[in-house]
């Protein structure tokens, strides 16, 4: 079945096997609807089976990246919920975060402008974020009265940055610049403003271009392992190890460098 979004734009390039979401509300700074919740956690999971799919780029059009939940459309909505409404759309949010991180083709985030709220953890979630200098973010949720803990970035951040600069952070909702995100690692690289997004796809064909099994195992591993001891570990990377020797493209990683010309990876 095709995936054919309608409240974002969806490109997949055949030829380099990268997929592009731009999130498409600019005069709105990319804020997210229900709709836009529902469709991009639809999409992930539908990019976790299709087939010539081998890298995800994420990015937002105009001034921003994305500023979080819609104050309009979303936050009036939900003071019209029950208690048992408000848990169904925040296990929606936390579904999406679920669905890039099970999402077995690696994701990187090109970050410009705005980077706030739920926007923020999206960009968390990503496995790698390149940025533009104007890229601001901020965890926004303390700010307007809720926990900071949302869609699972209580668990991604710390892990990213350390807990007590992620206690900071999702204590204080503050926003911080692309020098100092980059400093504390959130960011893996800053480029001039307008160049995120050419970035953010040359690193995304690069890893197209690899090794996709190989890159696979080494995203699950690094979700699951996150909760594992180190004799735990050990055992899953032996075995995960084990286990790509027998796949073709660790021998014909072996065959290109004896023959010296550049691998041919399925």
């Amino acid at each position: 079945m095709a995936i054919e979004p309608t409240s974002f734009l969806y490109e997949h390039d055949r030829d380099t096997q990268v997929v592009t979401i731009t999130l498409n509300r600019p005069d709105r700074l990319n804020a997210l609807t229900f709709e836009v919740y529902d469709e991009l956690r639809r999409t992930f999971y539908a990019l976790d089976r299709e087939p010539g799919v081998r890298a995800i780029v994420i990015t937002g059009a105009g001034r921003a990246f994305c500023s979080g939940g819609d104050v309009e459309d979303i936050i009036g909505a939900l003071f019209e919920r029950d208690p048992e409404g408000l848990l169904d759309f925040t296990r929606m949010t936390c579904d999406l975060i679920r669905a890039i991180r099970l999402c077995r083709r690696p994701v990187i985030g090109a970050l410009n402008g705005t980077v706030a709220g739920a926007g923020a953890v999206i960009a968390t979630a990503c496995d790698i974020r390149i940025a533009a200098e104007s890229a601001r973010i901020a965890y926004l949720f303390t700010r307007v009265g809720l926990s900071g803990a949302d869609m699972g970035v209580a668990w991604l951040l710390p892990r990213i940055v350390g807990l007590a600069k992620a206690s900071e952070l999702l204590m204080t909702g503050a926003f911080i610049g692309a020098d100092e995100a980059h400093r504390l690692g959130l960011y893996n690289h800053v480029v001039p403003d307008g160049e995120a997004l050419a970035e953010a796809t040359a690193m995304a064909r690069k890893l197209a271009r690899g090794p996709s099994y190989a890159i696979e195992m080494t995203k699950d591993a690094l979700n699951r392992e996150a909760s594992m001891d180190l004799l735990s570990a050990l055992e899953n990377e032996a075995q995960v190890q084990a286990v790509c020797m027998l796949n073709p493209n660790f021998r014909e990683s072996y065959e290109a460098f004896v023959e010296k010309r550049e691998p041919r990876f399925v």
